[in-house]
C-alpha cells in the first residue's frame, strides 16, 4: 500500500505550479504598460517640440516687430505732427541737415541832436551812425522812429559725405533794404542779403563777415551795431582758408576817396587787386585774444586813363577777458593807413585823400573801443562801453568839413523774461567833430524787443 505525500512536501510543489501558471500573464501585463508609457512619452515629446517651435516663431516675430518699430520715427505729440512727411530738400546730398532760424526784432528810438536833425529815411535814423551826427546845423531837434527792419531769416544746410568731406551753405537776410513804401503808410522795405556762402572742409567761399573783423569781441548792445565809432564792421565776398588758430583770406576790394577840396566822398570802384587779410586767435577758458592784419590796394581813376594807386594797411588786436562767471571785458584797437571803409560801416571816414590831379594819399588814423558786460541774474544783463576813432586828414587836400573825431558812450540793460525773448533799453551819447573844430552831439534812448527762433 502506497502512502500519499505529506503536507509539507505538497506546499513547494503547489507554489511552483502557481508561478508557472501566472508567469505568462505577468509578462503580458508588463509589456502593455511599457507600451502605453512609451506612447505617452512620445506624445509628450511631440507636444514639447510643437511648443518650442511656436515659441521660436513668436520670438522671431517679436524681434521683427521691434526692428520695424526701431526704424520708425518717435511718436509725435498730438497737434505737433509735421506738415510734410517727405524731405524739403529732395535735391540735396543724402544725410543733409537743413535748418531754419532767425528773429523778429522791433526797434524804437527817441533821438535828440544839438545841430539839426538827421535826415528822414536815412540809416542814421534806424541805428547809431556817428558819421550822421549833424554838425553846425540850425539848433536842437528831438524826434522818434520805430521799425522792424532788422528782423532776420536764415537757412543752413550741412552734410558730411562718405568720403569724409564736410560741405555746407548758409543764406541769411534781413529787411534793411531799399524802401518800397514810407512811414506814412506801409513802412515796406526790401529783403537784403546779409550772408550767402559755401563751406567745404577748411574753405569758405562767398559773402560773410570780413576775416579782419573779430565777431567774438562784439559788444552785447541794444543798438544794432553798438560801438560803431571804432568797430571793424564789413560783410563782403571772399575766399577764406582756416586751419586751427589761423585764417587767411582774399576779399572783395573797394576804395573810398575824399576828392580834392572837400567835395562829396566817392566810392571809386576801380580796384584790380583783392584785399588780403590774416588772423591768429588764441582761445581758452579765460576768453580769447586775436591779432589781425590787412593789406590792400587803393586805386582811383577820376578820369579815364588818369588812375593812381596807393597801399593801405592796418593791424588790429581784439579779445574777450572773463572776470569771473558773470563778468567780462571786450575790446578792440585798430591802426594804420587806408583802412577807413572798414570802420563804422564806411560812414565815419574815407580810405584816401586826392589832390587836384587825382593822386592818392592814404588816410591814417586809429580806432578803439572797450566794454564791460555783467550778468546780474539768469534773466538780466547789462553793458557799458566807450568807442572812439580819430583821423589825420590833410586839410590842404580835404578842406575843413571832413570828420576829425567821433566818439560815444553807451549803457544798457537787457531783460530776458523767457528764453529767446530779449527786451532791452540803451542810453547813447555821441559826438562828431570836424576839422574846423565845429562839433555836434546826439542823445538817444533806444529800445529793442527781439524774439529769436
Amino acid at each position: 500500500m502506497t502512502s500519499s505525500p505529506s503536507a509539507p512536501a505538497r506546499r513547494p510543489l503547489a507554489t511552483a505550479l502557481l508561478v508557472a501558471l501566472m508567469a505568462p500573464g505577468l509578462a503580458f501585463a508588463q509589456t502593455a504598460r511599457e507600451a502605453e508609457l512609451e506612447a505617452r512619452v512620445a506624445e509628450l515629446e511631440r507636444v514639447v517640440q510643437q511648443l518650442l517651435a511656436q515659441q521660436e516663431e513668436t520670438s522671431i516675430r517679436v524681434e521683427e516687430v521691434k526692428t520695424a518699430q526701431a526704424r520708425q520715427p518717435a511718436p509725435v505729440p498730438e497737434g505737433a505732427q509735421p506738415i510734410q512727411a517727405t524731405t524739403i530738400t529732395p535735391g540735396a546730398n543724402p544725410g543733409t541737415r537743413f535748418t531754419v532760424g532767425g528773429n523778429v526784432r522791433v526797434d524804437t528810438m527817441l533821438t535828440h541832436t544839438t545841430d539839426g536833425d538827421i535826415a528822414k529815411n536815412t540809416a542814421g535814423r534806424d541805428f547809431y551812425i556817428p558819421g550822421a551826427i549833424p554838425v553846425g546845423g540850425d539848433g536842437v531837434d528831438t524826434y522818434m522812429d520805430a521799425h522792424a527792419k532788422f528782423s532776420r531769416l536764415w537757412f543752413d544746410a550741412s552734410t558730411e559725405l562718405d568720403s569724409g568731406d564736410r560741405i555746407g551753405a548758409r543764406f541769411e537776410m534781413d529787411f534793411f533794404g531799399g524802401a518800397l513804401g514810407n512811414s506814412a503808410a506801409t513802412n515796406t522795405y526790401g529783403a537784403t542779403v546779409r550772408h550767402a556762402y559755401i563751406t567745404w572742409n577748411n574753405l569758405l567761399i562767398g559773402q560773410t563777415w570780413s576775416n579782419f573783423m573779430d565777431t567774438a569781441a562784439l559788444i552785447d548792445s541794444v543798438d544794432f551795431v553798438g560801438p560803431t565809432d571804432a568797430l571793424i564792421f564789413v560783410r563782403q565776398s571772399q575766399l577764406r582758408y582756416t586751419n586751427g588758430p589761423w585764417s587767411v583770406s582774399i576779399e572783395n576790394p573797394e576804395t573810398t576817396v575824399q576828392p580834392f577840396g572837400g567835395a562829396p566822398r566817392v566810392i571809386a570802384g576801380d580796384n584790380s587787386m583783392p584785399d588780403f587779410t590774416a588772423r591768429w586767435t588764441n582761445r581758452g577758458d579765460w576768453g580769447h585774444f586775436s591779432v589781425a592784419g590787412l593789406v590792400r590796394q587803393l586805386k582811383y581813376e577820376p578820369v579815364a586813363g588818369a588812375e593812381d594807386t596807393a597801399t593801405g594797411f592796418a593791424a588790429s588786436v581784439s579779445g574777450l577777458v572773463k572776470l569771473g562767471e558773470r563778468t567780462d571785458i571786450r575790446y578792440q584797437a585798430t591802426g594804420g593807413e587806408g583802412f577807413g571803409r572798414y570802420i563804422g560801416l564806411a560812414t565815419v571816414q574815407q580810405d584816401a585823400m586826392a589832390d587836384a590831379a587825382g593822386n592818392l594819399d592814404a588816410l591814417g588814423g586809429w580806432a578803439a573801443y572797450i566794454g564791460l558786460r555783467h550778468v546780474f541774474n539768469p534773466t538780466v544783463r547789462g553793458n557799458v562801453f566807450y568807442a572812439r576813432s580819430q583821423w589825420d586828414n590833410d586839410t590842404a587836400l580835404t578842406g575843413l568839413g571832413v570828420t576829425r573825431r567821433v566818439h560815444s558812450a553807451h549803457a544798457n540793460l537787457i531783460w530776458s523774461p523767457v528764453p529767446k525773448l530779449d527786451l532791452g533799453v540803451e542810453a547813447i551819447w555821441g559826438e562828431r567833430t570836424i576839422e574846423s573844430g565845429t562839433d555836434g552831439e546826439l542823445l538817444r534812448l533806444h529800445t529793442m524787443a527781439r524774439y529769436s527762433f
